[in-house]
């Protein structure tokens, strides 16, 4: 179990050296044969100080994909940012939200740093199972739900409901193209940008404002 005792904070440059040197260690030779004496001899620091910074390995295992992670949802935020801002009219938000898609689709799902999370994920140790973490969830629900709550309140769509109307976008983009080609990534395979396409679409007949649907049933 991940350790209950209190951690230190401590030197933000060790603890990058930390995590550095544990996702290298983690995705070279795997989580069960990475110790934890391997880990602070690349990072350059003492037993003591991993331990001290992270509690056990498990507990390290987890701050390593959770920074994986947060660049993954400051690329989401960063794309919304570049696509889906000061849309005031509803002639384009189709375009858009078809922009948006595509670029997670190819700079998200195609980056290195999504490879290494999937790769994590699918440790033969087990220690992290896919559905523990997911880096379309949560905190890019979330952005995606205030953008949204934007676009309603310019008129642009009709979503009583943000961040359901963001998970409904989400499963008839990217949820659609997992569940049909077992990958989202766009860079990839060329078959993902119809299926992306097709689920904006299908999105917009849901909630774009002045349809009379009020939302998804």
């Amino acid at each position: 179990m991940p350790t209950t005792k209190t951690l230190r904070e401590g030197s933000a440059q060790k603890r990058a050296a930390i995590l550095t040197a544990a996702r290298e260690l983690f995705l070279a030779d795997g989580f069960d044969r990475s110790s934890v004496d391997a880990v602070a001899a690349r990072a350059e620091v003492s037993k003591r100080t991993v331990y001290d910074y992270f509690g056990d390995k498990r507990t390290l295992l987890r701050a390593v994909v959770d920074s994986v992670g947060d660049a993954l949802v400051t690329t989401v935020r960063r794309t919304l940012d570049e696509t889906l801002t000061d849309r005031t009219e509803a002639a384009g938000l189709e375009d858009a939200l078809v922009a948006f898609s595509m670029r997670i689709a190819t700079e998200m799902l195609g980056s290195a740093e999504y490879t290494t999370l999937q790769r994590l994920l699918r440790s033969d140790s087990g220690h992290l199972a896919q559905q523990d973490y997911n880096p379309m969830a949560d905190t890019p629900d979330e952005a995606i739900a205030e953008r949204f709550a934007v676009f309603a309140d310019a008129g642009l769509l009709d979503v009583p409901d943000p961040r359901l109307a963001a998970d409904q976008f989400l499963a008839l983009t990217f949820g659609v193209a997992l569940d049909r080609l077992g990958s989202a990534n766009a860079a990839r395979d060329t078959r993902v940008r119809p299926l992306v396409v097709e689920g904006v679409r299908t999105f917009l007949r849901a909630y774009r404002a002045g349809r009379g649907t009020g939302g998804a049933a």
